[in-house]
C-alpha cells in the first residue's frame, strides 16, 4: 500500500481523518465502562473491545463502507456479552476483578469465530456464530419449545428450516483457569493455531487450546527467596511465523527471545535485547521509566517493537546490542517525573503496535494524544506526527485531523499546547491498527475512537 507523509511539518492538516466515534459522550462515565483492550481479527472485519466490567464488545466493518471509492473505515455494533464475572478467591481473601486485560483472535477456519479473552486469571475462548435459520416442524415439542402429550401424536411430520431474523450469539467453548498465582498480563497466540502462551508477572505457561486442565510451565524466574526478586515479566508474545519462538519483556527494560526447541523449560535465554544505559543520565526515576510495558512483533517476524515509559524502540531480531531505531513519544514529560511519580501516572502501561505493512508505528500518550510514527523517515518531525482523540471530533465526520504540538517550554506558538496545560487524565493506553488499510482503533476512556487515511 502506499502511504504519504503523516505531516505537513507545520501542525498543519494530515492525511488522517475522523470515521467514527462509539461510546456515550456524556462526562458522567461509569468506571465499569472503561475500554481496557482493542484488538482486530486477521482481516480487520471484525474489531473487538474489552472492558472493565468484563464484557466484550464486537463491531463489525459496514459493508457499504467498502463498497464506497474510496473505501470507509466504518464499524457497527455486531455482538456484545459478558466475558467475565467479579469474583473471590476465599482461599487468599482476594477479589478478582472482571476487567478484560486482552483479547486475541484465533484465524478463522468456519464461518464462526473465536476468540481468547482473559482477565487476571481466567483464560476463556469464545465462539461467536450467526444464526439466520430456525427449525420448524417437530414431532415431540411445539413450536414454543413445550413437549407435546404423546397420546395426541396422531402424525409423524418432516421437519423443515426457514428463515429466521439474524442472531449473533457468543458463547464459551473452553475456560482455562487455576493456572497463575499473579495477575495475567499477556495471551499470545501459537502461528500453529493450536497452542498459545499466557503470562504473569513471574511464569510464563504453554496451553493447547484443546485441553483446558493442563499447561506447561516454559519460563519461571520466581527466585526461591522473594526478597531476592528484582524483575518482573510484562509482555509475551509468540513470533509470527517460528512457533518455537517467543519473546518475554521484563521491568528492567530487557527483552528475551526464547526457543522451545532448546528445553522445556526456557530458563536460558537464546537472546536478550538491552540497551547499555548510560551513566551520566542516571535518576532515581531510571528503573521505572525504562520499565518495558509493551512489546509487539513485526507481521514479517524480522523486527521486535518495545515501549518504556518515554519512548518507542525497533529492534532487529539478529542484533541484540542496541536498538536500530528509537522514537521519543512524549519526552517533554521528562522534566515532569517527579509529579508523575506523585499521582502514579508513572506507572502506567502504554501500548503500541505495527501498521500493516511494518512501515508504521502507533501509541498512546496523555491529553487524548496518541503518536504515529512513519519509519525511514530520518528521525525528523516529517515522520512523526501527534494526532488526539477529541470528542469534538464527532462533529467533523471525514475531515482532515490536525497535527498537534507540545511545547516544553514557556515560550509556545499559537497553535501548541503547554506541557502544563496537559490533562494526565485523559490517557491513551490501547490502540490497533487494521491489518491491511489505513484505519487505526483508539480506546479513550469509555470511547473507541476510529480513524482513517483519507485516501
Amino acid at each position: 500500500m502506499f502511504y504519504r507523509s503523516n505531516s505537513d511539518g507545520n501542525g498543519g492538516e494530515t492525511t488522517w481523518c475522523f470515521s467514527q466515534v462509539k461510546g456515550t459522550l456524556e462526562d458522567d462515565v461509569t468506571e465499569a465502562d472503561l475500554i481496557s483492550c482493542v484488538e482486530f481479527n486477521h482481516d480487520g472485519e471484525l474489531l473487538a473491545t474489552g472492558d472493565k466490567g468484563g464484557r466484550v464488545v464486537i463491531f463489525q466493518r459496514d459493508p457499504a463502507s467498502k463498497q464506497c471509492v474510496p473505501k470507509k473505515g466504518e464499524y457497527n455494533v455486531y455482538s456484545t456479552f459478558q466475558s467475565h464475572e467479579p469474583e473471590f478467591d476465599y482461599l487468599k481473601s482476594l477479589e478478582i476483578e472482571e476487567k478484560i486485560n486482552k483479547i486475541r483472535w484465533l484465524k478463522k477456519k468456519n464461518q464462526a469465530h473465536f476468540l481468547l479473552s482473559t482477565n487476571d486469571k481466567t483464560i476463556k475462548l469464545w465462539k461467536v456464530s450467526e444464526r439466520d435459520k430456525r427449525v420448524t416442524g417437530y414431532n415431540t415439542r411445539e413450536e414454543g419449545g413445550r413437549p407435546r402429550d404423546p397420546t395426541r401424536i396422531t402424525q409423524l411430520r418432516v421437519p423443515t428450516v426457514r428463515p429466521a431474523e439474524l442472531m449473533v450469539e457468543a458463547s464459551p467453548r473452553r475456560i482455562f483457569a487455576n493456572a497463575h498465582t499473579y495477575h495475567i498480563n499477556s495471551i499470545s497466540l501459537n502461528s500453529d493455531q493450536e497452542t498459545y502462551l499466557s503470562a504473569d508477572d513471574l511464569r510464563i505457561n504453554l496451553w493447547h487450546l484443546e485441553i483446558t486442565d493442563q499447561s506447561f510451565n516454559i519460563v519461571d524466574i520466581k527466585p526461591a527467596n522473594m526478597e531476592e526478586l528484582t524483575e518482573v515479566i510484562t509482555a509475551a508474545e509468540f513470533h509470527p511465523t517460528e512457533c518455537n519462538l517467543f519473546v518475554y519483556s521484563s521491568s528492567k527494560g530487557t527483552i528475551r527471545l526464547c526457543d522451545m526447541r532448546a528445553a522445556a523449560l526456557c530458563d536460558r535465554h537464546a537472546k536478550l535485547f538491552e540497551e547499555p544505559e548510560d551513566p551520566h543520565a542516571r535518576s532515581f526515576f531510571s528503573e521505572i521509566i525504562s520499565s518495558i510495558s509493551d512489546v509487539k512483533l513485526s507481521n514479517e517476524g524480522r523486527y521486535m517493537m518495545s515501549r518504556d515509559y518515554l519512548g518507542l524502540k525497533v529492534w532487529d531480531l539478529r542484533m541484540e546490542t542496541k536498538p536500530v531505531e528509537t522514537y521519543p513519544v512524549h519526552e517533554y514529560l521528562r522534566s515532569k517525573l517527579c509529579s508523575l511519580y506523585e499521582n502514579d501516572c508513572i506507572f502506567d502501561k502504554f501500548e503500541c503496535c505495527w501498521s500493516g505493512d511494518d512501515q508504521r508505528l502507533m501509541t498512546g500518550s496523555y491529553n487524548g494524544f496518541f503518536r504515529v510514527f512513519e519509519r525511514g523517515a530520518g528521525g525528523g518531525r516529517r515522520g512523526e506526527l501527534t494526532l488526539e482523540a477529541a470528542r469534538d471530533a464527532a462533529a467533523r465526520p471525514r475531515q482532515p485531523l490536525r497535527a498537534r504540538r507540545v511545547a516544553a517550554t514557556a515560550k509556545r506558538k499559537k497553535d501548541e499546547i503547554s506541557v502544563d496545560c496537559l490533562d494526565f487524565n485523559k490517557k491513551i493506553l490501547h490502540t490497533a491498527w487494521h491489518p491491511h488499510e489505513s484505519i487505526i482503533a483508539v480506546a479513550a476512556t469509555n470511547n473507541l475512537f476510529i480513524f482513517q487515511d483519507k485516501f
